[in-house]
């Protein structure tokens, strides 16, 4: 079952599934019409009012370049090990903060752009979310696996097997 909601807990659940999944894999247009995917690190402490991602990108590389000619973008995250898996999309910008680029800056940031913050090439990559959809399933393997072969038995859909919500965001 599918809920749209917009409620404070509810973003606050989003950001949960989020910040301990180490990769999102960033999905842009690509020049030639096609969906390109690149694994990206979300740089955010927190999700802030504005419900903006932060991701360090290289200023010359495919990202910067195809943003300017299509700006919708998604981002999707899952934690196979939790079963949590969550979807944004929404519109994606280069920002020009030092002040910005110096808080989220860390020492893994640095293997990719070893001149620190100061490093020209250094792109901080925004995204504002719009929509999000996630799903987080509570049960344990066994009680899933049970609930599937059930239904497989009796032709029925599994019931409940976790909280799916779509949040309208921005």
């Amino acid at each position: 079952m599918t809920t749209t909601t917009d409620t404070t807990n509810d973003h606050q659940k989003l950001w949960e599934l989020i910040k301990d999944t180490r990769f999102g894999m960033f999905v842009h247009r690509h020049h030639d019409g096609m969906l390109h995917s690149h694994p990206l690190t979300t740089q955010n402490k927190q999700l802030d009012e504005g419900a903006m991602l932060y991701f360090f990108v290289p200023k010359d590389g495919e990202i910067a370049r195809n943003l300017p000619a299509d700006d919708v973008v998604n981002v999707a995250y899952a934690d196979t090990d939790k079963d949590s898996y969550v979807s944004v999309s929404g519109h994606a910008a280069l920002l020009e903060d030092p002040a910005k680029k110096e808080e989220l800056f860390t020492s893994m940031a640095k293997a990719w752009f070893p001149a620190g913050v100061t490093d020209p090439n250094l792109g901080l990559l925004t995204v504002r979310i719009g929509h999000a959809e996630f799903w987080d399933v509570d049960d344990s393997k066994m009680v899933q696996v049970f609930k599937m072969m059930k239904a497989a038995v009796t032709g029925e859909t599994p019931k409940k097997l976790g909280e799916h919500k779509t949040l309208n965001v921005g």
